[in-house]
């Protein structure tokens, strides 16, 4: 990586430095006090997504992505060297004198309605964007086919993802309008210069050290160089997407003495695939994976839609949401169910750590001070029977009462292994193993399931608070296991 001498990014195509705001100023308030106000607060908490810019990010398909982040949560200071695009850079400049030409995005918002009091309409424009630019969106197209519109109404003609918009609010409930825009926008044009953008390598990862009234923002080259200032600095604040600490700064006015960025990391940014598991880099974002794995580990396929929302996975890690050591991280019992492990890493080595010895208490790990989540592994094969309930008062972007995840290997009409996660049932994600005993060895009947859920209403230590009783989440745990069931039957009669 190379260093800099003054943080600074480039903003719709100007590079703008980044002094003199605090390591702990966000990019939302960054650009606000440069005069780009199209990007807003509403929520503080990536929650409603007016304050949605694009960030160009290494690509899956190509060299660079256009991603959609919520700036309202990543620390000016988090994107030294990077280069993004506000509402304000979407369109094109006219000749002096006459205005500028709309960016297709801006013009169908426009022209069907789709912009009602205008507040949230410059985080929908940056979040339809980033969708606008996705390669290969317009390849299986009923445009581009001819065929007839899809009759999934979470995805338009146009191949167009309506999931890219689950992060961005309306409060003049104006989504009609907004959902025709999406779905009328066709191909970028071959002239396009943030289309042409994609072809070339994105900015390179810079060494930052930002220090400003006594409290600095790093990002270090390597993940050694990383793990000795983690030792020197034990009560640093590791940060990849910042979508939890993101909002401990906006809403609980948290300050750290230092912060460490390591979403760059090369060494934490590694998917592979063995003979015997899978790793995945703690850095990667949950929409780095879904896009790198394409399905083939569907448990993590079913959980990546009911994850937050698409801003909030543009920016979020599976080291970060682990990290965190949340009752009620949806990835946690997933992993739990598919019997992942972790590689923790600090200065002296690495060690394997499996998931389910992991959290030893609320909010709390085995993690030792200085050591960080380097990879998740993932043991093959998969088992084949596999399902994610997650209840919640809302079908996207909300937090989980009750999460349960099944990894079952069913063969001849036995229950072979059993592996269950429990999230929201106690102080830590936990895994079922009273129910897991109750299955294995056993036939996958109506009679199994039936005594098996009873077992599982008792697991973990359900309690009530306002997104749901203890009555209610013990009742959903052994429902969620006789849906399973009657759902496997279902689908090997038919």
């Amino acid at each position: 990586m190379p260093g800099t001498t003054g943080a600074r990014m480039t903003v719709n195509g100007t590079e703008t430095p980044i002094s003199p705001c605090a390591p702990h100023t966000t990019a939302l308030d960054f650009l606000r006090e440069r005069g780009l106000t199209g990007t807003k607060e509403g929520c503080a908490e990536g929650e409603c997504g007016a304050c949605s810019v694009m960030v160009a990010r290494p690509g899956v398909h190509k060299p660079t992505d256009w991603v959609a982040v919520n700036a309202c949560l990543v620390p000016a200071a988090a994107l030294d060297g990077q280069e993004i695009v506000t509402a304000e850079g979407l369109a094109t400049a006219g000749e002096p004198g006459t205005a500028p030409t709309l960016h297709p995005v801006q013009e169908e918002m426009a022209v069907r309605g789709g912009s009602q009091c205008g507040y949230c309409t410059p985080g929908f424009v940056c979040s339809m964007a980033a969708e606008y630019y996705r390669p290969g969106r317009c390849e299986h197209s009923a445009t581009a086919t001819g065929t007839a519109p899809s009759a999934d109404a979470e995805h338009g003609p146009n191949g167009f993802d309506l999931h890219a918009l689950s992060g961005n609010l309306c409060r003049c409930t104006g989504y009609r309008p907004i959902r025709d825009a999406a779905f009328a926008v066709g191909a970028p044009a071959d002239d396009d210069p943030l289309a042409r953008r994609r072809e070339l390598p994105p900015p390179a990862p810079v060494t930052t050290e930002y220090a400003r009234d006594g409290k600095v923002f790093l990002r270090k080259s390597t993940l050694a160089e990383t793990l000795r200032v983690l030792r020197e600095r034990p009560d640093a604040v590791v940060v990849a997407g910042s979508t939890d600490w993101g909002v401990e700064v906006n809403i609980r006015a948290r300050r750290a003495d230092c912060v460490i960025a390591i979403d760059r990391l090369p060494e934490l940014r590694e998917l592979r695939v063995e003979s015997d598991h899978i790793e995945i880099g703690a850095a990667l974002t949950l929409t780095e994976i879904e896009r790198r794995l394409d399905g083939d580990v569907p448990l993590l396929a079913e959980l990546f839609p009911q994850f937050a929302s698409r801003l909030i996975r543009n920016g979020a890690t599976l080291g970060g949401n682990l990290g965190t050591g949340s009752p009620i991280g949806d990835s946690a019992p997933v992993l739990l169910a598919l019997d992942a492990s972790l590689v923790l890493t600090d200065a002296e080595g690495e060690r394997v750590v499996p998931l389910a010895d992991y959290f030893t208490g609320y909010r709390q790990s085995v993690r030792r001070p200085g050591e960080l989540i380097r990879a998740v592994r993932v043991p093959l094969p998969l088992a084949p029977v596999t399902a994610l309930h997650k209840i919640a008062k809302r079908r996207f972007d909300d937090i989980s009462s009750v999460a349960v995840a099944f990894a079952l290997d069913i063969e001849d009409g036995l229950v072979r292994t059993a592996r269950i996660g429990l999230g929201g049932v106690a102080a830590t994600p936990i895994r079922s193993l009273a129910t897991e005993a109750a299955l294995e060895g056993k036939p996958w009947s109506a009679r199994t399931a039936e005594a098996a859920a009873r077992v599982l209403r008792g697991e973990g230590t359900p309690m009530s608070d306002h997104r749901a009783s203890a009555l209610y989440r013990s009742a959903m745990l052994g429902q969620s296991l006789l849906k399973l069931h009657a759902q496997t039957t279902e689908a090997v009669s038919s």
